[in-house]
């Protein structure tokens, strides 16, 4: 059933900012690339979920194929990478969508896929960039995305991570802010960045690859936000974000053995959800074996 599962609405809104950002903001952005991007990454996530699925029944393992998680990378991709041939955008898809699938402990990736995807193109290839300043600093777009955002973030219980990134962050620049003695206008004008609020609200917040813990959740936001305020303002790296989230991402595991809590999942939130809201019908999981917490999801 549509927007029964929690990422039809991430897929709605994704793919609302991206014909806002079009319409509204005069991106150079070329449709076919929108294309090549969602077609390579639900090619690649439907057959490297075959492959796996073969293996895993030979195993007398469940498997359960869902191409939402490749759509919602797809358009993670479209929204924040830049490319001037198709190839470098499908490059970045495909090795986005096998991200989830090679760097593994135990059941959970830990690499977000779009941001690896965002990375590997920019180390891989020489016509790939990220435009951090694209949605300018109009006010009506943060509102957009923090109510977008906060219905999904409601939804799966993660509002500690976003609230633990942009708070620390905050601080750390009003801190940088009062010692070199600057206006408040320089300030805010740093944080009042919709790429930030996207990165803050859609992507630090992958339920499938961040911390399973609360504190675990907060000490590793914090620690990002550390790592991007020292890139960007002592390295000058106008995407610091995306690096930062890219070096810690690993941190997850070592903070899952020092806290341990249960492995968030889909299935398990949209039952919550649905009995909550009163509704019935049968879950998601019904379908699933305990085994079944397969690298599709995202």
């Amino acid at each position: 059933m549509l927007l029964k599962d929690i990422r039809d609405y991430q897929i709605l809104f994704l793919g609302l900012f991206l014909v806002l950002g079009i319409g509204t903001r005069d991106w150079t952005l070329r449709p076919e690339l929108i294309g090549v991007a969602i077609a390579t990454s639900l090619t690649t996530q439907w057959i490297l979920s075959l492959v796996i699925g073969h293996w895993s029944l030979a195993n007398n393992k469940g498997q359960s194929l869902n191409l939402r998680s490749a759509l919602i990378t797809s358009l993670g991709l479209s929204l924040l990478l830049r490319a001037d041939h198709w190839t470098t955008m499908a490059i970045a898809a495909a090795i986005a969508i096998a991200s989830k699938f090679i760097f593994r402990v135990g059941d959970k990736h830990f690499f977000n896929p779009a941001n690896f995807g965002i990375i590997s193109a920019l180390i891989l290839t020489s016509d790939a960039w990220v435009s951090p300043g694209q949605w300018g600093e109009e006010w009506w777009y943060g509102l957009l995305f923090l109510g977008t955002g906060g219905m999904i973030l409601q939804r799966i219980g993660r509002w500690d991570t976003t609230a633990a990134f942009l708070g620390s962050y905050s601080l750390l620049e009003a801190i940088r802010n009062l010692w070199l003695g600057w206006t408040w206008d320089v300030y805010w004008h740093r944080l009042m960045s919709g790429s930030l609020l996207l990165f803050a609200l859609f992507m630090i917040t992958d339920p499938r690859s961040i911390p399973n813990s609360r504190i675990g959740r907060v000490v590793w936001a914090v620690c990002i936000a550390g790592l991007t305020f020292i890139l960007r303002n002592y390295f000058f790296v106008s995407t610091a974000v995306f690096w930062a989230l890219f070096a810690l991402a690993p941190l997850s595991i070592l903070l899952d053995v020092f806290w341990l809590a249960p492995r968030f999942a889909w299935q398990e939130k949209d039952e919550e959800a649905g009995k909550a809201e009163g509704v019935g019908g049968t879950s998601y999981s019904a379908f699933l074996t305990p085994n079944s917490s397969l690298t599709t999801q995202h």
